[in-house]
């Protein structure tokens, strides 16, 4: 199976340049995407277009990471609706060292084989361009009327934020970029994704006229939840790549609670199961999806991938040890109890559980809810259990007896969220 059709049956393909799957075949061929120094970690809106670079190295090829040193002091317009901050040169540089050491994580970036990845960064090529040089030898082969039908620009124009000519300029380094590498580094396929095809063009046209070369070009579709809820977003913000932002747990937990649809579609992106075995995996969750296998499934392979084995045995086991409802809550030790990740810890007065409180008080003195109204509601509609057992009514007495250890009370709020109060 070619790339081209890899990614089409995985449903990573949207648009493609004529002639990108000839020169693909034809080829070792290097190609690029480019990724945002906005910040020190890619987080999962990211991993489409790693993924692309990966798909494209075991095919054979040579898959060049970007990072926008200079245009992350510009900024893209693409896909969004008013400018972004613009970042200064010492926080870029801290920015570009977090993101190759992920994305060597990733890519093989060994020189001694002929497509070992490579990694730059458009600031090397770009400091030393003057100004009136860029518009003169750029600038002059593409025009206004082709950069204003652009739709990333188009929208802008016609909305309320308008945009500044640094924005509008984007297209223009972009492209640039493009054809530096095709010059430099014999790079003749960029990828992104569909809201970069404005700006990849721009490229390409720009490779024609001021190089004389062919270009291609494909880019991937830009992913949503099945809810209409933006790919990658949680309550928490965006779901990152280093440990250290996102934890391997919430990390695991973000693809465990899929929903089935997007759990159909994504295990076929972001994992590199066959068809064959994607297949086998769609038709035994239709047979039982209680079980939950597409979700399990794909959880555990991008675990795996972004965090490596130990940490996603350590992220299963938690989960395990947390919504395992039938196994007894007295078979978790201490040391079971505080290495659970995505536990709220607090504290509550051992004085006040000798005596007995009710559970509304405990509830809302705890903190784990807001107030006693919302507590006695909550508790009302069995949203609340105790060491495991559901509390069924308002008058139930937390007391040292319930204590685990002697020490703790394990109390869980709805599905998801779980706390764990120590008596002092």
């Amino acid at each position: 199976m070619s790339l081209i059709e890899e990614l089409k049956w995985r449903g990573m393909l949207q648009d493609i340049m004529p002639g990108t799957e000839e020169q693909l075949s034809r080829e070792m061929t290097s190609g690029y995407i480019g990724f945002d120094p906005t910040a020190d970690s890619l987080h999962i809106g990211s991993l489409v277009p790693i993924l692309l670079l990966v798909h494209l190295q075991k095919a054979g090829h040579k898959p060049i990471a970007l990072v926008g040193g200079a245009t992350g002091m510009v900024g893209d317009p693409s896909g969004k609706s008013e400018e972004r901050n613009l970042l200064d040169e010492a926080t870029l540089n801290l920015n570009l060292q977090g993101i190759r050491r992920q994305l060597e994580k990733y890519l093989v970036f060994d020189q001694a084989i002929p497509n070992g990845a490579e990694m730059v960064n458009n600031f090397d090529w770009f400091r030393e361009i003057r100004f009136l040089d860029f518009i003169r030898d750029v600038g002059k082969h593409i025009t206004v009327n082709y950069m204003m039908a652009k739709d990333s620009v188009r929208k802008r124009l016609e909305g309320f934020t308008g945009m500044s000519f640094t924005e509008f300029s984007y297209q223009l380094v972009q492209g640039y970029d493009f054809y530096w590498l095709y010059k430099n580094r014999n790079c003749k396929l960029q990828m992104g994704g569909s809201d970069q095809w404005g700006n990849i063009t721009t490229g390409t046209e720009l490779i024609r006229r001021k190089a004389g070369g062919e270009a291609f070009a494909f880019t991937c579709p830009l992913l949503t939840r099945s809810d209409g809820g933006k790919f990658g977003k949680t309550e928490k913000g965006n779901i990152w790549l280093d440990p250290a932002k996102t934890s391997p747990y919430q990390f695991y937990q973000f693809w465990l609670n899929a929903a089935d649809a997007d759990a159909e579609r994504w295990v076929k992106i972001f994992t590199f199961l066959s068809k064959e075995e994607i297949h086998a995996l769609h038709e035994a969750h239709q047979k039982n999806p209680a079980l939950r296998l597409l979700q399990k499934t794909l959880a555990r392979e991008v675990t795996i991938f972004i965090h490596g084995q130990e940490e996603f045995e350590q992220a299963r086991v938690t989960t395990e040890k947390l919504f395992n409802q039938t196994g007894a809550v007295e078979n978790l030790s201490e040391q079971d109890l505080h290495a659970m990740e995505g536990i709220v810890k607090s504290t509550y007065a051992i004085a006040e559980l000798q005596q007995g409180v009710d559970v509304v008080r405990f509830l809302a003195e705890t903190g784990i809810l807001p107030s006693r109204g919302e507590a006695r509601k909550l508790v009302q509609n069995g949203g609340i259990s105790i060491n495991r057992n559901k509390v069924e009514n308002i008058q139930f007495h937390i007391s040292t007896e319930l204590l685990l250890h002697k020490k703790y009370i394990l109390v869980q709020r709805g599905k998801k969220n779980f706390y764990l109060v120590e008596a002092k």
